[in-house]
C-alpha cells in the first residue's frame, strides 16, 4: 500500500478507537457522575444525529469543491475543540446540558463534513486495481477498533473516570488531523458553481444508475428494520441471555464477523463484486432472527458472525462499486445520499421499536424486521445494473470541468 494510505488508515484507526472511549464516556458521565438520566442522554443523541442529517449533504459539495484532506483537517481540528471542551466541562464538575448539546452539535457538524470527504479521498490513495483490496483493509481495521476500542475505554473510563475518555478521544483526532494533514495526493477540482446546483448534479448522478438509486433506497427501509432491532436485541440480551455478559460476548462475535467479512473482501474478487456482496447481506436476516429461534447465546452469536461477515463484505463490495463507476468529481455529493440514508432510516427505527414492541411484543416484531431485512437486500437484486455491474478495476472517467455542474442546469 501507499504512504499516503498508511498515513489515512493509521489516522483513522487512532480516530475509530477514540471514538469508543467518546460512546463510553458519555453514558458514564451522565449516568453516574451528573446525576443525568435517559432524558439528557437522549437529548445529546438526537442533537448528534439532527446535526448530522443537516449537514452531511452540504459536507458532500464542499468534498467535491475542496481537497478532500483540506476538509478532513478542518473538521478534525473543530472536532479535537469541541471534544477537549467537553473533557474540560466534566473534569471541573461544571455539567451544564446545553453546553453539551450545543459541543455536540460543533462536533457533529464537523464530523458531518468529515465522512463525505474521506469517501472522496480513499479512492486517490491507491491504484486503481488496489481499491477493493484498501477498502478491504479500512473495513478489517475498524472491525478491529470495534472489538478492542470498547474494551480498552471501559476499562480506562472505569479507572480514570470519563473526563480521560473523553480526552483522549480528543487527542484521536489531533492524530488524524495529523495524518490527514501529511497525504501529498491532490484531487482534480473543476469550477464552482451554487450549492443548490451542486447538490442537484450529485442526485442526478444517482438517478442515472440504477444499481446506485436502488441500493440507497434498499438501505433505507434496511437501516429502518435494522434500527428497530439495535434496540429490541439489546433488551433481549439482558432479559433473556445473561446481561452484560451476554452482550460483551455478542459484542466480540460481531467483530469476528467483521473482520471475517473483510478478510473475505481483502481476497475475493468476483468478476460481479456487487451482486457477490448483495448475495452476502441477507445473512444479517439470520443474525436478527436468532435472537426468537433458538433464542440461546450460542446462536445469536453465531448469527452474528455470519451476519456481520456479509454485511461487512457488502460494505467492501460497495464502496468499491462507487468508486469504480461513479465520477471523481461527484464521489463526495454521491457518497452524502449515501451517508445522509443511514442517519435519516436509522433513528426512525430506533423510535418506533419502544411502541411496536409495546403493541406487538418483542418477538413479533424481530421476526417481521428479520423479514424486511431479507427483503430489502434482496430486492436490491431486481435492479439489472446491480446484477450485472462489473468490477473493471480501473476509475469511472471523470466528465470534462463544469461538465457536471451543466447536467444539472439542464
Amino acid at each position: 500500500m501507499t504512504r499516503d494510505f498508511r498515513l489515512l488508515a493509521t489516522g483513522q484507526g487512532l480516530s475509530w478507537l477514540g471514538n469508543a472511549f467518546q460512546t463510553v464516556a458519555l453514558a458514564v458521565a451522565i449516568f453516574t457522575t451528573t446525576g443525568g438520566g435517559a432524558r439528557d442522554l437522549g437529548l445529546v443523541m438526537a442533537a448528534n444525529v439532527l446535526t448530522l442529517l443537516t449537514g452531511t449533504l452540504f459536507g458532500g459539495v464542499w468534498a467535491d469543491r475542496l481537497q478532500p484532506q483540506h476538509v478532513m483537517v478542518g473538521s478534525d481540528l473543530i472536532r479535537f475543540g469541541a471534544t477537549a471542551a467537553i473533557a474540560g466541562m466534566f473534569a471541573t464538575g461544571g455539567y451544564h446540558l446545553a453546553l453539551l448539546c450545543a459541543l455536540t452539535v460543533v462536533s457533529a457538524g464537523a464530523g458531518s463534513f468529515f465522512s463525505p470527504a474521506m469517501s472522496a479521498l480513499k479512492p486517490l490513495l491507491v491504484p486503481a486495481e488496489d481499491r477493493q483490496k484498501a477498502n478491504a483493509t479500512l473495513s478489517l481495521l475498524q472491525s478491529a477498533c470495534g472489538v478492542a476500542g470498547p474494551v480498552t475505554a471501559g476499562v480506562t473510563v472505569a479507572a480514570f473516570g470519563a473526563p480521560a475518555g473523553f480526552t483522549i478521544n480528543a487527542v484521536s483526532f489531533l492524530a488524524s488531523m495529523v495524518a490527514a494533514a501529511m497525504i501529498r495526493v491532490r484531487a482534480p477540482r473543476g469550477p464552482r458553481s451554487s450549492v443548490r446546483r451542486d447538490l442537484s448534479a450529485g442526485w442526478r448522478e444517482i438517478r442515472s444508475r440504477d444499481w446506485l438509486l436502488t441500493n440507497l433506497i434498499g438501505a433505507s427501509v434496511y437501516h429502518i428494520g435494522n434500527g428497530v432491532i439495535l434496540v429490541l436485541v439489546q433488551m433481549v440480551a439482558v432479559q433473556r441471555l445473561g446481561g452484560a455478559h451476554a452482550i460483551g460476548w455478542i459484542a466480540a462475535a460481531e467483530g469476528l464477523g467483521g473482520v471475517i467479512g473483510s478478510a473475505v473482501g481483502m481476497r475475493f474478487r468476483p468478476r460481479r463484486l456487487l451482486f457477490a456482496g448483495l448475495l452476502a447481506l441477507p445473512l444479517m436476516s439470520v443474525w436478527a432472527f436468532a435472537y426468537v429461534w433458538p433464542g440461546t447465546l450460542a446462536a445469536v452469536m453465531i448469527g452474528a458472525v455470519f451476519g456481520y461477515a456479509g454485511l461487512l463484505f457488502y460494505d467492501v463490495a460497495w464502496d468499491t462499486s462507487l468508486q469504480e463507476n461513479v465520477p471523481h468529481r461527484a464521489l463526495g455529493r454521491v457518497s452524502s445520499w449515501d451517508y445522509l440514508t443511514s442517519y435519516l432510516a436509522m433513528p426512525v427505527g430506533n423510535a418506533l421499536a419502544g411502541p411496536l414492541a409495546g403493541r406487538f411484543g418483542i418477538d413479533r416484531v424481530l421476526t417481521v424486521c428479520a423479514v424486511v431485512l431479507f427483503v430489502a437486500s434482496a430486492s436490491m437484486l431486481l435492479a439489472p445494473g446491480c446484477r450485472r455491474l462489473i468490477r473493471t478495476g480501473v476509475p469511472a472517467p471523470d466528465p470534462r470541468p463544469g461538465a457536471l455542474t451543466a447536467a444539472a442546469q439542464g
